[in-house]
């Protein structure tokens, strides 16, 4: 246990991959890979930069003294001059190179840029693993019947498959979106205090092209294949906006979900995930409660809430740059991507491990059906018992009313279809009845437009990702 506040997002709901992305030492490494592709890059463009103050460079990326540079920042309070400081001290013979003709943006910017990458990464990768989850569930339940629902009110039946394709299409939306911002995704380059490129113009004497080809190696160094085009002393921080949009959209879809597995709970027609030895109320021991998707919900919220950061702090620079940027996004941004790795990894663990309840999902249909059924029972018996359709119409009307008041005054079953069936009106047999009764009848192509779905756009999608599938999620609580 701590004596100072611990993020709960690291102590309780984050994966360890997501929390490396954005821990100190990928960080600051990562400022250290960049003033070594920096000084690579000036050498390799003439300045007088010698191998053995590269390799003394390289010697130390990772072995950073972090207790120097915490001393540094205390006397100086630039985190970036500090750790150039830091570095300089482990590097004697490289410090007089060391962040040549750059701005601390440099580092800043395109650290972030590279973290925000690595993150969306392993977001598209978490993605696909849910997409895939929740595809295997929708085909093993593409023909169970089930009580579809409008205003939550019960509606023309579905299947148990196609409402997860609607889970499914969500997510599949926020992967083209997570896809679309990767793509368009650029390093930030080395544009100086401004963004005009004035101090390495001048480090190479007005030669215009090599400022240019200097952008162009560091982005290759650093695994990007173009730099955004203008900028201030920093990129624009709308790219922060962008990003942070995508995951309001995952934690948009995940809150959908969770909120259907809530309510198919309170029907008792599905349980997610539930473990021996778990209990759900500290008072109530024989309580299930969702607990997994009240959390999916509930970080979902905060996700979508925190995408209203970047809006804010893109429209409130100032000029080429303000730095009351700065403590916000150090918060936001990190905390964004981490609420969402926890919110799909609980999705995958929902729906991996979610038990559904056939027999119950059957009695509230049939606690519905007759109701629905009318409308089939009607036209059937107009055109093959010669019924008058007015008078069945009515007739329908009548018993309808009179069952629904044994349902709700008298708490009986829905005697809806015996009336009918007692009622020579009709003339139907108990045969007729049942075929009529037949829950597949009412699912319309609920399993046909499932399996069309499954076997098309996402198993396209899932064939270019095979090897990504399967992976592990661990939840700590």
């Amino acid at each position: 246990m701590s004596s100072t506040y611990i993020n709960p997002l690291c102590k309780r709901y984050a994966s360890r991959e997501m929390q490396r992305i954005f821990s100190d030492d990928m960080k600051f490494s990562t400022w250290r890979r960049l003033w070594v592709a920096l000084a690579e890059s000036e050498q390799e463009l003439g300045i007088p930069i010698s191998d053995e103050q590269i390799a003394q460079l390289k010697a130390h990326i990772t072995d950073i003294n972090y207790e120097s540079a915490e001393r540094h920042e205390r006397a100086v309070r630039h985190d970036v001059m500090a750790h150039v400081l830091a570095y300089g001290e482990q590097c004697p013979d490289a410090r007089g190179i060391l962040h040549l003709g750059a701005t601390s943006s440099f580092v800043g910017d395109n650290t972030d840029l590279i973290q925000m990458k690595l993150a969306l990464e392993r977001v598209r990768l978490l993605l696909l693993n849910a997409i895939a989850a929740a595809a295997d569930f929708a085909a093993r339940w593409k023909n169970q019947p089930t009580l579809a629902y409008t205003h939550f009110q019960a509606a023309q039946p579905t299947t148990v498959g196609k409402r997860a394709t609607l889970w499914i299409h969500d997510l599949m939306m926020d992967l083209e979106q997570t896809e679309h911002e990767l793509s368009i995704l650029r390093f930030f380059g080395c544009k100086g205090t401004t963004g005009t490129g004035a101090s390495f113009l001048e480090l190479f004497g007005g030669d215009h092209e090599k400022v240019k080809l200097l952008e162009r190696k560091i982005a290759a160094k650093m695994g990007f294949d173009s730099v955004y085009d203008v900028s201030g002393q920093t990129y624009s921080r709308k790219v922060d906006f962008h990003v942070l949009c995508v995951l309001s959209g995952i934690a948009q879809s995940a809150h959908k979900f969770s909120n259907d597995i809530r309510l198919l709970s309170h029907l008792k027609e599905f349980d997610e995930p539930f473990e021996a030895g778990q209990i759900g109320s500290s008072a109530m021991a024989y309580k299930r409660n969702p607990m997994r998707s009240e959390r999916m919900a509930s970080l979902a919220r905060y996700v979508m809430t925190d995408a209203q950061n970047p809006a804010f702090t893109a429209a409130g620079q100032w000029f080429e740059r303000t730095l009351d940027d700065s403590a916000n996004r150090r918060i936001s941004i990190p905390e964004a991507f981490l609420a969402t790795d926890a919110i799909l990894s609980l999705y995958i663990n929902v729906i991996r491990g979610i038990k559904v309840y056939p027999k119950i999902i059957e009695r509230h249909l049939k606690d519905e059906l007759p109701f629905m059924a009318t409308e089939n029972i009607l036209m059937y018996c107009v055109t093959h018992k010669d019924g008058d359709r007015q008078t069945l119409h009515e007739a329908i009307r009548q018993h309808s009313v009179a069952a629904a008041e044994q349902v709700k005054a008298h708490g009986l079953e829905n005697d809806l279809i015996e009336r009918i069936l007692n009622d020579s009106r009709f003339g139907l047999t108990e045969a007729e009845m049942d075929k009529l009764l037949d829950f597949d009848s009412f699912t319309g192509r609920a399993k046909e437009q499932t399996e069309e779905y499954l076997n098309g756009p996402v198993l396209e999608v899932l064939n270019r990702s095979r090897d990504l599938l399967g992976i592990p999620v661990e939840i700590h609580v």
